[in-house]
């Protein structure tokens, strides 16, 4: 408990400030030194301090909220790279639109736990000057099911990303085709380890038939137990 205390005040008034002179006992002509003293009301320390006791409070919840919510609530994210490149252009090579065009089905008709995990939002990496990969790779599906695909989010808005999922994208089926280097940072940014999921905690530059499934329960927190990386089997010669 905060208990009072006195303060002093010294003031030095000087020979031109008339309303120093009608002060009692001023003799402020010669610069006499007027001393105060004053006592803080005890009702007002408590006061402040409660005021900056809630203060800290409330910032620290707000702290482990945002903390505790990895991803969107009681929803499923799931991450793809791009199809098949030809190593040069801005365009998919003959297997990558190969593949692009059978995500439209293997999409339509996703399960997993016996649960149907067709999506209904689509976002894919935005456009660059090297390359419009991702956003071609899902939209067969997009077209087939119908959805927009958010191209707003670029290689290095990963945390911009998640933030707008966790935002207005609650108890959605979600799929996003990113391109493979700045996967690992979209999974640390939806609270998923890497090295939980990829190989040395990165996506191999020949590989191109993986899906990550992140699922997120009530609270937007993950769940180890549904989140995995899953071989799709789409395409002759794709991963056993």
């Amino acid at each position: 408990m905060v208990g009072e205390q006195n303060a002093q005040l010294k003031l030095l008034l000087w020979p031109d400030c008339e309303e120093a002179q009608h002060l009692p006992g001023g003799k402020t002509m010669n610069g006499t030194a007027l001393t105060l003293t004053f006592r803080p009301r005890t009702q007002i320390i408590a006061f402040m301090s409660r005021c900056l006791f809630t203060t800290v409070l409330f910032a620290s919840t707000l702290t482990f909220t945002a903390v505790a919510q990895d991803g969107p609530k009681d929803a499923v994210v799931l991450i793809i790279r791009h199809a098949e490149d030809g190593g040069t252009g801005r365009d998919l090579a003959p297997r990558g639109h190969e593949r692009a065009e059978a995500y439209k089905n293997y999409f339509l008709n996703l399960t997993a736990e016996s649960k149907r995990l067709e999506p209904n939002v689509v976002l894919a990496a935005k456009d660059s000057k090297q390359s419009h990969r991702p956003r071609l790779t899902v939209e067969p599906f997009a077209k087939a099911a119908k959805l927009p695909i958010d191209t707003r989010f670029g290689n290095n808005q990963s945390i911009e990303l998640a933030a707008d999922l966790r935002a207005n994208h609650q108890g959605k089926v979600i799929l996003i085709c990113w391109r493979h280097g700045n996967i690992p940072a979209l999974l640390r940014a939806l609270g998923a380890k890497p090295e939980d999921l990829l190989p040395r905690g990165k996506w191999p530059n020949s590989v191109y038939d993986w899906v990550i499934l992140l699922s997120y329960d009530q609270d937007g927190r993950l769940i180890p137990a549904s989140t995995r990386r899953i071989n799709e089997h789409l395409m002759p010669g794709d991963s056993q």
